[in-house]
């Protein structure tokens, strides 16, 4: 899927967003600019939610034909590693956008913030105060009742000024002191009650070392980021329309008295991605990982991108769901059937057709010569003729999928049974005539007779059988392991119950991984990442814990589509 597929066809109705920009651009708004950007905080991997959230921000910039920059809230350092921001800018990479630039951070604006917080102090409109977090949070009152002043909130300015500058200067311990903005404890809106804006840790950060013992909140940094960097739309998930009066107030103070700018940012909102089905909390996500509940951020069962990404999710799928969520006001939540759907509808496209046998039994066929060889072809996918054909060795045993033999089949069982006659793909129509069992009563081989004038693609093979199985030769085919996955939780919404955490709705089958697993002997030296449909079963990829010759599949998602069902109703 190109890129374009995201943006506005000409046309078309645009979402709100893209005609709120039009109509800044018709005003004359920021000089007819554009720069869009994308601020995550690196204090974990990144998820679907946030997928839509970059298709969306680069997407603009590239609609309008201008820029998107990429930059860090790296304003924590107890919950931010080099890691996070490795893994986010490879993600972003990798679903097909560039950022302009630099990778920015809003560390580098720590200065310009100081001396920002610093002008606020000046005008009485900032305040160190000593509260504790409980004793702010008792005094902020309720939505229909007005919070208290902080003690502290008329301390004059030159002190205000003397204990900032301590507070900088290392004299305090965590939590003895807080930097608040001096709104109104009376405002309807909670975010305008005081809120902090600069808080005390002692730990020393991923990029200024031990410069800095106080970081400024999210609220505060971001939209003066915005400025900085000349950033003409903040588009922000639905959570921050309330924290938007906050971010005008702080451009209000900071440009007061300031010439008029040739760009002020603007803050519009849009509904969040929520997936069912699946959690999307950091906090969450990270508890699944230091826990071993998963085996990491990338773990195919995590919404996470590169946990998609590893399950065999490809770009285009990602962004082919960013499209069909599309950008809404009010926040829903999507059922993953979509996006297993656009995943389905790529892959179709795109992957070749081979052969696997994840339960293998074998099938001796008495009447192939016994040191025969032929070479069948058979094409690699019948979606994309320039794929084209390739040959699979077949041989008088193949291992075929135990469940496409019973010993006594009902009606209507088109597959392989005593009596029975299918079609081996590409290959012959076989009769089975007799099966062998073992002492547990498990059957260990199936016999069957072929028939040699029902080669595939040959025009004397003109009889027709309702069942068609896939198969490997025996003697040919090589060994590996399957995972298959299934959806990590078993409720709709695991995060959604009060009272109950969200670990209560594991699925204890979400992982089953399958180790005898047969192969068609041209899957030996495949890579990690690379893509497969396997005949009847559904769509795998070679995942990093894959050797030469012992490849390791996951599965990415089967071949039945429930999306058109439900959207056929």
């Amino acid at each position: 899927m190109s890129k374009e597929a995201l943006e506005p066809v000409e046309g078309e109705v645009k979402n709100f967003i893209y005609q709120e920009i039009d109509k800044d651009l018709a005003e004359g708004k920021n000089g007819k600019k554009i720069l869009t950007r994308f601020p995550p905080e690196p204090n974990g991997y990144l998820h679907i939610g946030h997928a839509k959230s970059i298709c969306l921000n680069f997407g603009i910039a590239e609609y309008y034909n201008a820029a998107c920059n990429l930059r860090f809230d790296d304003t924590n350092p107890v919950k931010e590693e080099i890691e996070y921001i490795e893994s986010i800018e490879e993600d972003v990479r990798w679903l097909g956008f560039n950022w302009q630039g630099d990778v920015k951070y809003a560390s580098d604006y720590f200065d310009q913030l100081y001396e920002w917080a610093i002008k606020l102090i000046k005008k009485g409109k900032a305040y160190v105060c000593d509260l504790t977090p409980e004793e702010i949070a008792a005094q902020k009152g309720t939505p229909t009742e007005p919070g208290k002043d902080s003690p502290y909130r008329n301390r004059s300015v030159a002190e205000n000024l003397d204990l900032f500058e301590r507070m900088k200067n290392g004299e305090f311990k965590e939590g003895e002191k807080i930097l608040r903005a001096k709104i109104d404890m009376a405002s309807p809106n909670m975010h305008m009650r005081d809120p902090i804006m600069y808080r005390i840790i002692h730990k020393p950060h991923h990029r200024t070392g031990d410069k800095w013992c106080i970081y400024p909140m999210y609220d505060y940094t971001h939209g003066q980021s915005d400025f900085i960097e000349e950033i003409t739309h903040s588009i922000c998930t639905l959570e921050f329309e309330v924290h938007r009066p906050l971010y005008n107030w702080f451009l209000d103070q900071i440009l007061e008295g300031e010439p008029v700018p040739p760009v002020r940012p603007r803050q519009i909102e849009f509904a969040r991605l929520n997936l069912n089905y699946t959690v999307m909390s950091k906090r969450k996500l990270l508890e699944l990982v230091q826990k071993g509940i998963v085996s990491g951020w990338d773990d195919p069962r995590m919404p996470t991108i590169s946990g998609l990404r590893r399950r065999g999710f490809t770009p285009e799928s990602i962004r082919l769901f960013a499209e069909k969520v599309g950008v809404a006001r009010r926040d829903n939540v999507i059922d993953v059937a979509l996006l297993e759907y656009c995943i389905r509808e790529d892959l179709n496209k795109r992957a070749m057709r081979v052969n696997a046998v994840l339960d293998p039994i074998k099938l001796i066929i008495t009447n192939y010569p016994e040191d025969q060889v032929e070479m069948m072809k058979t094409t690699n996918n019948p979606e994309d003729e320039t794929m084209g054909i390739r040959e699979v060795p077949f041989c008088r045993e193949v291992f075929i999928e135990r469940d496409d033999f019973m010993e006594e089949p009902p009606k209507k069982f088109f597959r392989l049974g005593p009596g029975l006659e299918v079609r081996l793909k590409s290959a012959y129509i076989i009769k089975c005539d007799g099966f062998k069992k073992d002492e547990q009563g498990n059957v260990t081989e199936v016999y069957c007779t072929y028939d040699p004038e029902t080669k595939s693609g040959m025009p004397q093979s003109e009889r027709k059988v309702k069942g068609t199985l896939h198969w490997v030769s025996a003697r040919h085919c090589i060994d590996g392991e399957v995972r298959l996955y299934d959806r990590l939780f078993m409720d709709e919404e695991p995060d959604g119950h009060k009272d109950v955490d969200f670990k209560e709705f594991l699925n204890p089958d979400s992982l089953k991984v399958l180790s005898h697993c047969k192969f068609e002997p041209g899957l030996a030296d495949v890579k990690p990442l690379d893509k497969f449909q396997f005949q009847r079963l559904g769509y795998f990829c070679v995942d990093s814990d894959s050797a030469p010759g012992k490849p390791v599949f996951n599965k990415t998602v089967g071949l039945k589509d429930s999306w058109s069902k439900i959207t056929s109703k």
